[in-house]
């Protein structure tokens, strides 16, 4: 394998591709130094998300609480009408604008560790919210702590508004418990099915009775909601409340297998070494559930290295555009236009398609998404329009409206590309190496293209932006 395939390898799982200057890189691969290296870029914290304040000045913080309002002043006059419609505007175009800044964090940043760890856990904590104040609080909270201990982060995102919501557990209350929320943090978030029972879910629920948030989104305990009874949960008894089930579910080694397990699918392989699970997990358990430990264990581990975990996993729609974007760098006309590359591919964050998350794997290719994908860097090359074809979601048009063939305009993918940045780190490569390298920076499949796939570019004076563009073009670049 090509020095540069090595290196690109952990710059795709560890983050979201290798940069523009990465591209000239021939030396020794260094694993461990290269992972330490990402890793300290992450050590920041995150400066928190600030889009919706901004863009909700003059209605407060909470889209909710201010229709809330609106819709108790009984006014159903029209010029209500048009203020109730305004607000519900605003908070589209807030998640909308949230969506994109993320994106493009994720594009520039050079926390890539951090933001591909968070991306990580926007998957694993799936929620799904039209409060786009609730949307931006969740993924503040992630980005804060995707690299933290995951008991912290169980609990901060346990008690975010966006998540108590979209569970139900604000109509979780004493003798009349909702079981959602239970079911889901053992299941989806921690132990996995399995590992314990529906008592287990009931009693549980119990202990989660209260929990709440205000208009503010802030967590409240309310405890004249709370069970204060006993209860029994995975064998333990006790009066117990929520955070002391968190404890309980964090006490369990098949939290930690679970979660191992699922991360290895994510950053390794959708086929499962039941082994090198096994061994992370346990290590995981050990360290008290630090997540940098098991990210070290990981990528310096030499079978993450190994020819069956190397160009095996499939892209998904996130990791393809922001891909893309970082190895070609570009100004787009229009920003918004990758709110329906997002939706054409079928991810678009914030929008998961259920509590499970995004599924992955396989699942992102069939015969219509490969052709789009496949397009997607003529699309750019060309200013091509869309032609979109996806099943209508009205929460995620994000204040979109439908297709309008007068205003193609918002369908294309007009960018201003830099290739000569793009570029500039293989410049002094000697033209008879040049071709093989940028191969090499872009696929990481064992085998390359023939020399005749390269000749076809020789002689041509935009030869490295063709070269580029047929390489993005291939089936094999869907895989990292």
């Amino acid at each position: 394998m090509h020095p540069l395939q090595k290196q690109n390898h952990l710059l795709w799982r560890a983050g979201f591709g290798p940069g523009a200057g990465q591209l000239g890189f021939t030396g020794n691969f260094q694993p461990e130094k290269t992972f330490i290296d990402l890793l300290k870029a992450s050590e920041k914290t995150p400066v928190p998300f600030t889009i919706i304040e901004k863009l909700l000045a003059g209605m407060g913080q909470n889209p909710e609480g201010a229709m809330r309002q609106e819709q108790m002043t009984g006014d159903n006059s029209k010029e209500a009408a048009e203020r109730r419609k305004a607000i519900q505007q605003k908070n589209r175009e807030a998640i909308r604008d949230l969506n994109l800044a993320w994106l493009n964090k994720m594009i520039e940043s050079p926390a890539q560790l951090r933001e591909k760890m968070a991306f990580f856990w926007h998957g694993h904590f799936a929620c799904r919210t039209q409060n786009s104040f609730f949307s931006q609080q969740l993924l503040n909270t992630i980005r804060t702590h995707a690299l933290s201990d995951f008991g912290t982060l169980l609990a901060e995102v346990s008690k975010s508004a966006a998540m108590l919501q979209f569970l139900n557990n604000q109509q979780n209350r004493k003798y009349s418990p909702n079981e959602n929320f239970a079911r889901e943090v053992m299941e989806l978030f921690t132990m996995g099915r399995g590992n314990y029972t529906e008592q287990d879910v009931k009693e549980a629920a119990r202990a989660f009775t209260g929990w709440g948030f205000n208009q503010a989104g802030e967590f409240q305990f309310r405890r004249n909601q709370h069970d204060e009874g006993s209860k029994t949960i995975l064998g333990k008894t006790g009066n117990y409340d929520g955070e002391q089930v968190l404890k309980i579910l964090l006490e369990q080694p098949a939290t930690a297998k679970f979660i191992c397990t699922k991360l290895y699918r994510f950053l390794v392989n959708d086929t499962v070494n039941t082994k090198q699970v096994d061994w992370l997990a346990k290590r995981f358990f050990d360290s008290g559930y630090q997540i940098k430990q098991l990210l070290t264990d990981l990528f310096t581990a030499d079978w993450f290295y190994a020819k069956e975990n190397t160009g095996t996993h499939i892209k998904s729609p996130v990791e393809l555009w922001v891909g893309i974007r970082r190895q070609i760098p570009m100004q787009l006309a229009n920003e918004e236009v990758q709110l329906l590359v997002q939706r054409a591919l079928g991810q678009v964050l914030f929008y998961p398609p259920n509590v499970a998350g995004w599924q992955g794997g396989k699942t992102w290719i069939d015969s219509s998404s490969l052709l789009l994908r496949m397009r997607i860097p003529q699309l750019f090359a060309s200013a091509e329009g869309i032609e979109m074809n996806f099943k209508a979601d009205d929460d995620a048009e994000m204040g979109q409206g439908k297709r309008n063939p007068a205003n193609m305009n918002r369908y294309r993918i007009k960018a201003d590309i830099d290739w000569k940045q793009a570029f500039a780190a293989i410049e002094k490569i000697p033209e008879k190496t040049r071709y093989q390298q940028i191969a090499a920076g872009f696929l990481q499949t064992e085998k390359l293209p023939e020399q005749s796939f390269m000749d076809q570019f020789t002689g041509n004076e935009n030869r490295d932006a063709n070269l580029a563009v047929a390489l993005m073009s291939l089936p094999e670049y869907q895989l990292c």
